[in-house]
């Protein structure tokens, strides 16, 4: 990878967060899992007997007709699970090419606030962890309006930093709030560009799928990682660890290129059959897409 990491989270022009989270959350269909939670929702799921303190919205004039006691309609909503985000803020998460929209953890950001707003405007609790990072701060699963100001100011003080290959309790800081606190339906996304990350990390991650869980890992590369676009002699340096590489361009590409996608498919492999999903983005693509796919393979796992 290129040098030419910044100090400062680089946003370009994914900011401001509060503003292009709220624009990708609004061209995001909400309803995109469903729960035997009852409430007030969109089907119809039976009646109940009237218990002073419900809402009177709902009573059933016409059931009252016909049996001479108050009743209660009663829905399926579309959301009842945590949301539990896992964002990668180590030091390879800062990096932005030339012509990126944003540094990889700025797009993270959006996809994670974004995912959020969907959730918290469904009633679902959001909960946020990260593995590396400089000034992050975690938050537990807390719902209603002010846990997305929370959110956005945590994303938004974050910046990319740590190196993953020498900090061995990173990923454990990161996983173990979600084996305690995630019960059986919550929703596990990890974003991050999977690069650099511990040995082992994919087996670790998918264990989380225990307990009733739905995992979905949102790869995130920069374009000029996802193609490798360098031509002629180059010198990279990595991120993290101290590995620096001097060759050309052309003749490196198609080795590069088999060792991301073997590292996608392990991923891919840990994840699958354990009923979870990958998504694959580039800091370029359209994040209501992203959004939309995450949702989209958890409203698939949880069916």
């Amino acid at each position: 990878m290129p040098s030419g990491l910044r100090r400062a989270l680089d946003w370009g022009k994914l900011a401001p967060l509060r503003l292009v989270a709220r624009s990708v959350a609004d061209g995001v269909y909400a309803g995109a899992h469903r729960s035997a939670r009852r409430g007030g929702g969109v089907e119809f799921g039976g009646h109940r007997a009237y218990v002073p303190g419900d809402d009177l919205r709902f009573v059933d004039r016409r059931a009252l007709m016909r049996h001479e006691r108050l009743l209660v309609r009663e829905f399926e909503t579309e959301t009842d699970r945590t949301l539990r985000l896992i964002v990668d803020a180590s030091a390879s998460m800062g990096f932005r090419s030339e012509r990126a929209p944003g540094a990889k953890l700025a797009f993270a950001a959006v996809v994670a606030a974004a995912l959020g707003r969907v959730a918290l405007a469904g009633g679902d609790p959001v909960a946020l962890d990260w593995i590396g990072g400089d000034g992050v701060r975690p938050l537990p699963a807390t719902g209603g309006r002010e846990s997305f100001e929370r959110l956005l100011g945590a994303l938004e003080d974050a910046a990319a930093g740590g190196d993953l290959s020498r900090d061995a309790t990173a990923l454990d800081v990161a996983l173990a709030p979600v084996a305690r606190h995630a019960r059986r339906g919550a929703l596990v996304v990890l974003l991050s560009d999977l690069l650099d990350l511990p040995p082992g990390t994919p087996e670790r991650f998918a264990a989380l799928a225990s307990r009733g869980r739905t995992q979905v890992v949102v790869q995130v590369l920069d374009p000029l990682e996802a193609s490798f676009g360098l031509t002629g002699p180059v010198r990279l340096r990595s991120l993290e660890g101290d590995t620096v590489v001097e060759t050309d361009a052309d003749a490196a590409r198609a080795g590069f290129l088999q060792a991301l996608e073997r590292l996608t498919e392990l991923w891919r492999d840990r994840l699958v059959p354990r009923g979870g999903a990958l998504v694959r983005a580039t800091t370029d693509s359209d994040p209501v897409k992203v959004v939309r796919s995450v949702l989209g393979a958890a409203e698939g796992r949880h069916r």
